[in-house]
């Protein structure tokens, strides 16, 4: 049987998030695939995004493309929160199934109607939550789900930790290591936190936009503490302008026999497979898993994200990273300002769906 074909378009806004990381070229070349269309009010950067898409149309109007054009999947590109509700409802509407460049929402709320719209119109959403797509990451899954390292007891976490860090870093990038951390796993069960500013609690004159708009943000240090339903334990960091600053960005997880290192991205990682430290000498060090394939990030994180779309589509079965995923690592970044400023453990999901910096600041 032949393999089913698919029309595809890409959303995206120059200077008002871009077509994201590349959300506007995983489709070309894919042999099931035609890729009809792009869109952007900017003149220069329609023009620009099509010459790289290499799509015969483009639009100012996103919605005159829907309307146009007969699309099957479609990329919502731009970084900026503010627009992905309205796009994705609407794509979902029209038939579409959805790409999104991460955060997908600025809130758990927004979070909801998206996944609830995706139901009601049986179209499935995926976000680029690209790490999870990588084969090597998909290989240390299996070799962990087989034993390699013994049982999983935690997983490490640690922010960029560079201008942004703290609460920007935990929502532009962090969000990666939260949903890889469900990846690895499951669903966690609760969580507290401790978020600060300049070393002193939380204060309405601490909220703050990032440096594009994905929702509010406060803090310049953060610490997470997550409890997994399997017994996980797990915790997530960041500080601001940090000595290490780019260099432990990613996620270590301790197994009864060895532990893995996975760099931010990805794209990076290590095993050792011995229970206790061991000198830096000898061979009881730090080396690299072998795998089949080594991924860079760009360029096949997301192209693997739409095969893997078009695919769940076709099973009836939610992608890798799904709309619900990345609304579940959304609540572990927004819950840390829950407990912060309740002073609680908090369950997971969160039983309050509004952002609770927006909740500090309609107090006043």
């Amino acid at each position: 049987m032949a393999p089913k074909q698919y029309r595809a378009a890409a959303i995206g806004r120059t200077g008002q998030g871009n077509f994201g990381h590349g959300m506007h070229l995983p489709y070309k070349d894919l042999p099931n695939v035609d890729y009809v269309a792009i869109s952007d009010p900017d003149e220069a950067g329609r023009k620009k995004a099509q010459a790289e898409a290499g799509v015969p149309r483009s639009y100012a109007d996103w919605q005159e493309m829907l309307q146009k054009e007969k699309i099957d999947v479609i990329s919502v590109g731009p970084r900026w929160v503010d627009c992905h509700e309205e796009m994705i409802v609407a794509c979902v509407n029209a038939g579409c199934h959805v790409y999104c460049e991460k955060p997908m929402a600025a809130n758990p709320e927004s979070a909801d109607r998206i996944v609830a719209a995706a139901d009601k119109a049986n179209r499935k959403v995926a976000v680029a939550h690209q790490g999870v797509y990588l084969a090597q990451i998909q290989e240390v899954k299996q070799q962990i789900e087989a034993g390699r390292i013994g049982k999983v007891l935690g997983m490490v976490a640690t922010g960029k930790q560079d201008r942004r860090g703290g609460g920007e870093d935990m929502l532009v990038l962090g969000t990666h290591l939260f949903n890889m951390m469900r990846y690895f796993a499951g669903d966690p069960d609760w969580m507290t936190a401790r978020v600060t500013a300049n070393g002193r609690e939380l204060g309405v004159g601490d909220i703050r936009e990032a440096g594009e708009p994905v929702g509010p943000i406060a803090g310049d240090w953060c610490e997470s503490f997550f409890s997994f339903k399997n017994g996980v334990r797990a915790t997530y960091s960041s500080q601001m302008n940090h000595p290490g600053a780019n260099k432990c960005y990613g996620l270590e997880i301790h197994g009864e026999n060895g532990r893995v290192a996975i760099s931010g991205n990805g794209v990076d990682v290590a095993i050792r497979e011995d229970p206790v430290w061991a000198p830096w000498s000898g061979d009881h060090q730090w080396h690299p898993m072998q795998f089949k394939q080594v991924e860079p990030l760009q360029g096949p994180g997301n192209r693997n994200a739409v095969i893997d779309l078009l695919k769940a589509a076709e099973e009836n079965r939610e992608p890798v990273s799904s709309a619900s995923a990345a609304r579940a690592a959304l609540e572990m970044i927004v819950g840390a300002y829950e407990a912060q400023l309740t002073g609680k453990r908090v369950s997971l999901p969160l039983l309050e769906r509004t952002h609770p910096l927006d909740r500090l600041r309609a107090r006043g």
